[in-house]
């Protein structure tokens, strides 16, 4: 999934993935240079999803 500066956004976005019924799947976040906090939204994601 494309990340760029969608902060305000991203978090619903990755919770409505994760949350979906079908539970055999990689999500990618491809962060291009967002100068919000997108990035670091990516990598509590992915930390979180890790433990």
């Amino acid at each position: 999934m494309p990340v760029y500066n969608v902060e305000r956004y991203l978090s619903k976005c990755i919770d409505s993935i994760i949350n979906q019924s079908y539970k055999n799947l990689e999500i990618i976040l491809v962060n291009d240079g967002s100068v919000d906090s997108s990035g670091e939204i990516c990598e509590a994601y992915s930390k979180k999803i890790r433990e």
